[in-house]
């Protein structure tokens, strides 16, 4: 498939799913560093074991920088431990925190002043930060137009005959974010409001409204944004991994006819 066909396609799918779905509300956090923490314990398990490990450090009120920087390793390894790997996340939520008081005084806000591809590099330099972790922090946690590439992703895009699922990450990335910035430019379509949202009982993969979900960003981050909680409702309701459910799936029309 050609290059404009690629991108004409995702386009494509981004209205069929947000015409069928609405407003995803990702990230699901109160704060850019609870969403950060939540990027961190989200590798490698389900986000469900994610909420409990961070219900565990708000009630412990650790929930914070400084929570974090204060807190005893020990301490830490027990409140995460239903994220699963408890000790490494809880050494790399450390690193991160030190990461920030080092070179930013512990500002967010002067971390994210930082052009994205420097910031993007110095992400990627932390130790147990990939490209996924690190664009999804870029993204939701500092407004950087940045595409989030996951598992869900690289399945949809192989069945669809897109793009082979052990593509090279930046390539995805770069074909969505090419693909999605003319859509850019009609984003205020895409923000309906909670209470219709409500009404519909959060069909995808959406939660409730967030102090995160529903901050000022740009146009292009909104957009990013909602395509990849859109794809997330895919990957996990219908373009499962062992039993795809493609009758039901609202991409089911765009399916190459082979499959």
């Amino acid at each position: 498939m050609r290059l404009d066909a690629r991108q004409k396609q995702i386009r494509a799918y981004y209205r069929a799913l947000f015409n069928a779905w609405g407003s995803q509300h990702w990230w699901p956090a109160q704060s850019r560093f609870e969403m950060i923490v939540g990027a961190y314990l989200t590798q490698n398990t389900a986000w469900t074991n994610v909420e409990k490990a961070l219900a565990n450090l708000r009630s412990a009120r650790l929930l914070s920088l400084t929570g974090i920087r204060l807190a005893p390793l020990a301490e830490l390894e027990r409140l995460i431990r239903p994220a699963g790997y408890f000790r490494q996340k809880a050494k790399r939520l450390k690193l991160f925190v030190e990461f920030l008081d080092q070179q930013y005084q512990g500002s967010l806000k002067k971390l994210f002043s930082r052009p994205t591809e420097q910031l993007r590099e110095e992400l990627l330099n932390l130790h147990g930060v990939g490209p996924e972790t690190a664009d999804s922090i870029l993204l939701y946690a500092g407004n950087h137009p940045v595409f989030v590439v996951d598992a869900y992703t690289r399945r949809i895009l192989a069945r669809h005959e897109i793009l082979p699922e052990e593509s090279a990450y930046d390539e995805i990335r770069k074909l969505f974010e090419q693909a999605l910035a003319p859509v850019a430019e009609s984003v205020a379509e895409t923000r309906g409001s909670s209470k219709e949202y409500l009404a519909k009982g959060f069909p995808g993969a959406a939660h409730p409204p967030s102090a995160m979900s529903t901050a000022k960003r740009t146009a292009l981050a909104q957009v990013y944004n909602e395509m990849h909680g859109l794809i997330v409702g895919v990957g996990k309701n219908y373009c499962k991994k062992s039993q795809a459910r493609c009758d039901e799936c609202p991409l089911q029309k765009f399916l190459p006819a082979s499959n």
